[in-house]
């Protein structure tokens, strides 16, 4: 516990370090708390790296006589480039075919997250998701497509407030087999009767 408030009061330091300089008056008004803010919000966007795979899925998964593709779209996700500590969203859309294991649906968003809450690329993130889901249920194939809007694109550098990133990872007879990836792509890109 000491060892956690140690680094919870350093970082507050180096966040208010970092005020000066900028140029900032830390003492001022509205900047008097906001080093303890930022490390309390860090530590939020940053909670992945708490999370486990083997501990979101829990006892979520279960037998089951199903061998068609599931899929889950629209699953948010909210992240941070690694390459300039701004933020980049949009959604996931995840599917996989099982293998005599499903999976309960809340758990893949969970996946999501252990992945989604730490410094990471868009492809990395994309690749660690299936790759967990293929590690735990093992079934005939995975498909995630994430699309997503980088800060670091739209506030920055280019500033191209309208660009999307998309990236995919697929395993198993995703990969081997065309007519089982276009049937997922043909999802993730349709409109539902809930949309």
């Amino acid at each position: 516990m000491a060892d956690t408030w140690s680094k919870t009061r350093r970082m507050s330091e180096l966040v208010r370090e970092l005020l000066l300089y900028l140029g900032e008056d830390p003492e001022r008004e509205g900047l008097r708390r906001t080093p303890e803010r930022v490390e309390a919000s860090l530590r939020w966007l940053m909670r992945g790296y708490d999370m486990s795979v083997a501990e979101v899925v829990g006892d979520g998964v279960f037998e089951a006589d199903h061998d068609e593709m599931v899929v889950v779209k629209d699953v948010e996700v909210y992240s941070m480039c690694e390459h300039h500590l701004l933020p980049f969203f949009g959604k996931a859309h995840i599917a996989y075919i099982p293998n005599g294991r499903i999976l309960g649906f809340s758990k893949l968003p969970r996946i999501v997250e252990v992945f989604a809450r730490r410094l990471q690329v868009q492809e990395r993130l994309t690749d660690q998701i299936a790759t967990a889901i293929q590690e735990v249920l093992r079934p005939k194939g995975v498909g995630v497509v994430i699309e997503a809007a980088h800060l670091c694109m739209m506030m920055r550098g280019v500033e191209k407030q309208n660009s999307k990133t998309i990236t995919s990872a697929v395993r198993g007879i995703f990969r081997s087999d065309q007519r089982t990836r276009d049937e997922f792509l043909r999802l993730v890109a349709s409109q539902t009767l809930l949309s």
